[in-house]
């Protein structure tokens, strides 16, 4: 049998009665919501309980079931537990009143530490291992990564619980010793709307929290000025209250799941080493990220348990670039080694760095596929700390490894992700919904709506594993410097193709699309899929996005046929010049419709496409007839790029 520490509703309720027919004595639903009701509750309250007031009596071993029950009946998943623990009603009476059954902390719950130092079993066993994760969030992007956060602290041996801050009472924020806040900000640096009034109340009331151990993720939009202020605000307020910051804020951008990630990594391990005293004992660091990870668990053994796969030592040539900026100087370090082949690339690198040269500057991740640890390998564009080097050569092979093309090196292979973050954030892919009848939220937020078979569709066109890496992916950075990137335009298209984009957005990235430096620039993406399932998937969906442009303009204007003519005539002949593109770039059927609309005219008549006068000078007369309307070649040269064959295109096309 459940019981029930402690029961509150979130926002949204759609007063459905659900919960108050199942459980009428817990569940009242008024006209606004669903409340819990005061004779249940330790501080006799009627409200959502969003404080987390405890159960009564012997009201959470009573009705435990019938909680449970009406939470999962609930249709929109708001009705929130926690639970006690689960034994026989008649034990819960003899052994101890009722009164003190609910009384007693839910924390002490926590599962012990097996294995490990004696300092690390104490600390784990050390009774009260509670963790407060309060969020505050607009549009629920703050609330879904506390629940995420709450899951990953079970790893610990933290008693998680999450905390909408609306309604949350500030007097209380000092019993929490263990405090998370993930936090977005709202228009200009504000508050978002349930944290705004706890936000003032603690302003004013300033409650002292000494002995509060706390960490802040704040999320924010690098866009406005006040990048993150929310969170910001948070931080220095819980230090000038006496709060200890066992780790930095971490500051997140639109894009926050990587930077979250690394944050939950670091502020997990560090605010589960807090004692029950609140002392941090951080020497147990090490010891308690390895105990989280579970590296320090032995292998299971069972039918369907994974076996570890070891790969035997390689004995290859190492081929490292390197670049030194003070001296502005660029070269290659070879170095023999026997490395094993289940090793990763980002492995290999930390042990050159350990035992060869601790000057080697490149970027670490976590050992999941960090976006940002993109190198180019034999060739290939990969994510350092996710390939293994038996993927990518062979015994006595050698391993060339250089920084990500596309990018500028900052050091070594470290390069510069500034220029896709200022793209990015100029082409705004975020989603943004107009308001819609029949599509809002209560709280009068816009909201879409999407089928399943288009979620599915949208999910695979955008299963890559870094957008950064995508974009490197591209040869046209080498002639046109401007260019989005599939990177950038992936996420444009496919936001432009959801369900849930108002109308005004997707206008705007259509137009995006097929601007200057947008798809066109692009020569052809069949040279993004050759380097696998991500430039493959890209390369589908842009190409759709590139057919969608022409259907939407009937094939007219300066692209579409055009550059796919124009670029065949090029290969064809190996020359980029007017005459050229006046004979092939509309195809061969194509070269009928000059005599309709005047094309033919206008060359054999000597006007220009310009307008400029019918003789630009007079070469078109030096050999007639073959000269006459013969506008002068101006670009006659021989070329091996089809991206630069595209480029000048588009700079040519701008005439027509």
């Amino acid at each position: 049998m459940a019981i029930v520490a402690k029961v509150w509703i979130e926002e949204d309720c759609i007063t459905c009665d659900a919960c108050q027919d199942i459980c009428p004595e817990v569940f009242l639903v008024s006209e606004d919501t669903s409340e819990i009701i005061a004779a249940v509750r330790l501080d006799g309250q009627l409200d959502r309980n969003v404080g987390g007031a405890g159960m009564s009596g012997s009201t959470g071993a009573d009705y435990g079931d019938m909680i449970l029950e009406a939470a999962e009946a609930c249709p929109v998943e708001i009705i929130k537990y926690e639970i006690q623990g689960e034994v026989a009603a008649e034990a819960v009476v003899e052994a101890a009143p009722a009164a003190a059954v609910a009384a007693a902390p839910p924390a002490a719950a926590a599962a012990v530490a097996t294995g490990g130092s004696d300092a690390l079993q104490a600390l784990m066993g050390g009774g009260d291992r509670s963790l407060s994760i309060f969020f505050g969030s607009q549009t629920g992007n703050a609330a879904g990564l506390a629940e995420k956060t709450a899951k990953l602290a079970s790893n610990y041996g933290l008693v998680p619980t999450v905390y909408d801050m609306d309604g949350f009472d500030p007097a209380a924020l000092g019993n929490h010793k263990r405090t998370l806040i993930i936090t977005s900000t709202w228009g200009e640096g504000e508050m978002p709307d349930n944290a705004e009034t706890l936000w003032q109340s603690v302003s004013s009331q300033s409650p002292s929290l000494n002995g509060v151990s706390f960490s802040i993720c704040a999320i924010g939009d690098t866009a406005y000025d006040e990048f993150c202020k929310a969170g910001t605000d948070w931080d220095e307020k819980y230090v000038a209250l006496g709060a200890n910051r066992v780790h930095s804020i971490q500051l997140c951008d639109v894009d926050f799941d990587t930077p979250w990630s690394q944050w939950v990594e670091e502020a997990l391990p560090m605010i589960a080493c807090v004692d029950e005293s609140g002392t941090l004992q951080e020497v147990l660091l090490d010891e308690m990220k390895e105990y989280g990870s579970g590296s320090g668990e032995e292998v299971v053994s069972g039918d369907f348990t994974p076996a570890s796969i070891i790969q035997q030592d390689l004995s290859i040539t190492l081929s490292l670039f390197r670049y030194c900026p003070a001296a502005s100087d660029t070269g290659w370090d070879t170095i023999a080694c026997a490395v094993p082949g289940h090793a990763t690339v980002e492995d290999l690198l930390v042990a050159v760095q350990h035992d060869v040269d601790g000057s080697l500057a490149f970027r670490r991740g976590n050992g999941n596929g960090s976006p940002t640890t993109g190198l180019r390998v034999n060739g290939r564009i990969v994510l350092a700390d996710l390939i293994q080097i038996s993927e990518l050569v062979n015994d006595g092979g050698v391993l060339k490894i250089e920084p990500l093309p596309g990018y500028p090196v900052i050091r070594d292979l470290i390069v510069d992700y500034s220029s896709f973050e200022t793209n990015r954030v100029a082409a705004k892919p975020w989603l943004r919904a107009d308001p819609r009848d029949g599509h809002t939220l209560l709280n009068g937020n816009a909201m879409g709506t999407m089928e399943i078979a288009t979620a599915a569709t949208l999910h695979s066109m955008t299963d890559v594993v870094s957008y950064q890496l995508l974009q490197s992916m591209s040869d046209t950075f080498a002639y046109d410097s401007e260019y989005k990137g599939p990177g950038i335009l992936l996420q444009q298209w496919s936001r432009s193709i959801d369900p849930r984009t108002g109308e005004s957005q997707q206008n705007d990235l259509m137009h995006s699309l097929g601007s200057e430096h947008g798809v066109w620039s692009e020569a052809d993406f069949s040279s993004v899929a050759r380097y696998g399932s991500d430039g493959r998937t890209a390369s589908k969906a842009l190409n759709t996005a590139r057919g969608k442009i022409l259907n939407s303009t009937n094939y007219t204007g300066p692209h579409g046929r055009l550059v796919k003519w124009y670029g065949r005539s090029v290969k064809w002949s190996g020359n980029v010049n007017e005459t050229t593109l006046y004979r092939q770039v509309l195809g061969p059927v194509g070269l009928l419709s000059n005599i309709f609309d005047g094309v033919s005219a206008r060359m054999f008549l000597g006007f220009t496409r310009t307008g400029a006068p019918p003789f630009r000078s007079l070469q078109a007369l030096l050999a007639p007839p073959a000269g006459i309307g013969k506008i002068p070649n101006m670009i006659n040269s021989k070329v091996a790029s089809h991206h630069e064959v595209v480029n000048l295109f588009n700079e040519i096309d701008q005439r027509f």
